[in-house]
């Protein structure tokens, strides 16, 4: 697990349970077994938050830290559990709208929901240095850019940087895209300082643009915003049209 941030909500938590059977086998290898008052570990997903919970869950506290997906198991365990036909993960239901398709339902079982099947099953804490996922172009605006240094094969954060959790930056759909990212973002701003970005419509940034705080720009629709060559934005809110053109 690694210490969880506003960008983080859509990641699974680790939670315990408190009676109740948490399946599994108790045969060997440290594999899981139930009964009543038995604690039990698991996994929570967003796709299992009632709405009405949403917001709840997505509070940093108590939801400290969140799942990195990365698992150490006994193949002793796992075999134990296997033999007892004892790993049900529960079915995860998520509505997403795919193009050409319009809305469909994505079925799927987390890996890591398997804890709860395993007899002292912890979660161990790791330092966000051990987490940087490349999902969207968010992610990739924040690997690339001067937040880190590449350090003997590693991805390390800057030492310019005062603090170590990485800014939230959210981008619109204009960005959504690799090529939509590309033509706005042709060169990348200085994100050291930098604390929370949004940028939604069609928003093209200049050379040499440093982004420090919180900064949000919006364009309007039909409208466009060009971030000038050199600009510095600092806990700054951008919206409407700007467009500086050579004369």
């Amino acid at each position: 697990m690694a210490d969880r941030t506003r960008g983080d909500v859509q990641g699974g938590v680790l939670v315990e349970y408190v009676g109740g059977g948490g399946g599994g086998s108790g045969s060997g290898g440290g594999a899981a077994s139930g009964g009543e008052g038995a604690s039990v570990v698991k996994l929570l997903e967003l796709a299992q938050v009632p709405p009405e919970r949403l917001a709840d869950f997505s509070r940093l506290r108590p939801f400290s830290f969140f799942n990195t997906n990365n698992l150490w198991v006994s193949l002793k365990a796992v075999k134990a559990l296997v033999a007892a036909d004892a790993l049900q993960a529960p079915v995860l239901v998520t509505e997403r709208v795919v193009p050409g398709l319009g809305h469909v339902l994505e079925l799927e079982t987390a890996a890591g929901a398997a804890i709860e099947f395993f007899r002292r099953a912890v979660g161990v804490r790791v330092p966000r240095s051990r987490f940087l996922p490349v999902k969207s172009t968010a992610d990739l605006l924040a690997v690339t850019s001067n937040l880190y240094e590449l350090r003997h094969g590693s991805l390390v954060v800057s030492p310019r940087r005062e603090v170590s959790t990485p800014p939230v930056i959210k981008l619109g759909p204009e960005f959504a895209h690799l090529a939509g990212y590309s033509e706005r973002l042709p060169h990348l701003p200085d994100c050291v300082d930098l604390e929370h970005l949004t940028v939604s419509g069609n928003v093209f940034f200049g050379r040499g643009v440093v982004l420090k705080g919180t900064v949000i720009i919006v364009a309007e629709s039909g409208a466009r915003i060009d971030v000038p060559d050199g600009s510095v934005l600092e806990d700054k809110v951008v919206s409407g049209a700007l467009r500086i053109v050579d004369h």
